[in-house]
């Protein structure tokens, strides 16, 4: 992505916006066959499919499309995400020459199963459609845990990762209990497996490859609190030496305040 420019924009507008299967792959119902993917978008885009999951794609216009596009990589893309609420900050990225794009893997924690789609997800975008191979990753709550996990396998791939209140930790949220059937393990061998897959746990590549970050967080979050999520990561992050910014939202809770 065209760091620091990119960056920095995205930067402003988060500043601004605040707001079981084994596999774990639910989001979706199945298709019939032949039947198109579909996707309620808050802006005009395309939708279509990768390994069976529904993904989209919204472009900026025509004039500002490059070879080599920087794009924001957003999650979680489950029914109905992202909402109109991300209409305003889309619309600043695409005005920037900045694409979105997402894909559906269901209520997959970060799973295994997930970062596999993910990795299909990334290389359609990079090698069909010519996007940027370096795009920054837009987690927004439990996007937190689907983006973290994909990103700390592949640093080289990441050029920025941004968070509005992102889970970072599978213990606060959904909790091992609840996450273990998308790993296909029971909740003992997830606890003990955990380092393998947990976010907090795993940042120490990102950081040694330099790859900025940036969360926006409410100090009132009671659903995915601040301080065993953002500020517990932010203290491990910089432990590694890698570099992240988070600005911290007084009075603000899990929520889709406007700022």
């Amino acid at each position: 992505m065209a760091r620091p420019s990119a960056y920095r924009l995205l930067f402003l507008v988060m500043v601004c916006l605040l707001g079981a299967t084994a596999s774990g792959l639910q989001g979706e119902p199945p298709r019939a066959r032949n039947e198109q993917p579909s996707k309620k978008l808050p802006m005009p885009g395309e939708v279509f499919e990768v390994g069976g999951h529904t993904a989209f794609l919204i472009l900026p216009k025509p004039e500002r499309r490059v070879a080599g596009m920087p794009w924001v990589w957003y999650a979680p893309t489950l029914p109905g995400l992202p909402g109109v609420e991300e209409t305003w900050m889309f619309q600043k990225l695409l005005d920037a020459g900045i694409a979105i794009a997402g894909i559906d893997v269901g209520e997959s924690y970060g799973s295994p199963d997930g970062r596999a789609i993910f990795t299909s997800f990334h290389r359609l975008l990079v090698d069909k459609r010519r996007l940027s191979r370096r795009p920054c990753l837009l987690a927004r709550s439990r996007g937190g845990l689907m983006l973290y996990n994909w990103a700390v396998e592949h640093p080289e791939s990441v050029g920025g990762i941004a968070g509005i209140y992102p889970v970072c930790d599978l213990r606060s949220y959904p909790g091992i209990d609840k996450a273990s059937g998308a790993y296909g393990m029971t909740p003992e061998e997830l606890a003990k497996s955990l380092a393998r897959h947990n976010p907090v746990d795993r940042v120490e590549p990102l950081a040694k490859a330099g790859v900025p970050v940036f969360h926006i967080h409410g100090d009132v979050d009671r659903i995915v609190p601040i301080e065993s999520n953002s500020a517990e990561l932010a203290r491990r992050y910089r432990r590694f030496g890698g570099e992240m910014t988070l600005k911290v939202i007084e009075g603000q809770g899990h929520n889709l305040w406007p700022g």
